[in-house]
Parts: structure tokens; C-alpha cells; sequence
């Protein structure tokens, strides 16, 4: 999306392919209305990383001046997120007025419960890098 702006207003909005094909786009927004790519899913996306990445607030003295480090928090809320945030609109409804809260990783079926921060950060992990080995010089 690209956002035109006049005085801190959007005042137009362009749709534009950065990755992949039009077919690959159009397969993958055949569930939103009408095939328009709307600003609000990739807003929300943002909002939701700027609320658990300090990093990435707006206007603040928490801004990040390393890029790895900047690199590795967005993906630590990323992922942490779809492992151990539940989300209400992928909750499921077990019985009448009950619902069964469910992850995002939930509803891809990667996982069956939802994680606890502690959890996912002792998940050992097959694809860490280990350290190279310390040697004196």
C-alpha cells in the first residue's frame, strides 16, 4: 500500500505488487471482500507489533540503534506472539456462550494449547546457531 498524504491526511491510497506474482496475489486475498486489498490488515498487523515491540513505538527514546538487535526483537514478538497471545476472533465455541481461546499457531495446527512465555523460550530449538567454540589467543 502506498499512502499519499496532504497535511498529515491520507488523501489517497495505492495498491502496489512488491513480491511474488498477481496470481499469487489473487489466490491469497480470495477471502476479503470483494479481492481489495485493504489497508486494515496490515495496519492492525503493525498496531499489534508496535504494542509488544517498545522498540517500534512511535515518538519515544526506546527506538532501536542496532539493526540486529532491531532484526531479532521484531521476530521474538512475532513469533512469541503466535505461540502464546490468544486471539478472540480464532476462538471456537464449544458449547453455548463457551469458547475454547486459541493462537494463531492453534488455528494452523502447529500446536494443540496455548504456550506460556517461559515455555516457548525453553522450547529447544532444532535451527539455533550455536556459539562457535571460545578459544585463547
Amino acid at each position: 500500500m502506498h499512502k499519499t498524504r496532504e497535511n498529515n491526511r491520507v488523501v489517497k491510497v495505492e495498491t502496489r505488487l512488491v513480491y511474488g506474482t498477481m496470481q499469487n496475489l489473487t489466490a491469497a486475498l480470495l477471502w476479503a471482500v470483494l479481492n481489495i486489498v485493504n489497508t486494515v490488515f496490515i495496519e492492525r498487523s503493525n498496531g499489534t507489533d508496535r504494542l509488544n515491540n517498545s522498540r517500534k513505538v512511535r515518538k519515544s527514546y526506546r527506538f532501536s540503534k542496532d539493526w540486529e538487535v532491531h532484526e531479532a526483537m521484531s521476530y521474538f514478538t512475532l513469533y512469541s506472539s503466535n505461540y502464546c497471545n490468544t486471539v478472540r476472533t480464532l476462538r471456537v465455541e464449544v458449547a453455548p456462550k463457551k469458547y475454547r481461546q486459541r493462537t494463531p499457531a492453534m488455528a494452523a495446527g502447529l500446536t494443540d494449547h496455548v504456550w506460556s512465555l517461559e515455555e516457548w523460550l525453553l522450547f529447544p530449538s532444532t535451527t539455533r546457531h550455536k556459539m562457535p567454540p571460545f578459544s585463547r589467543n
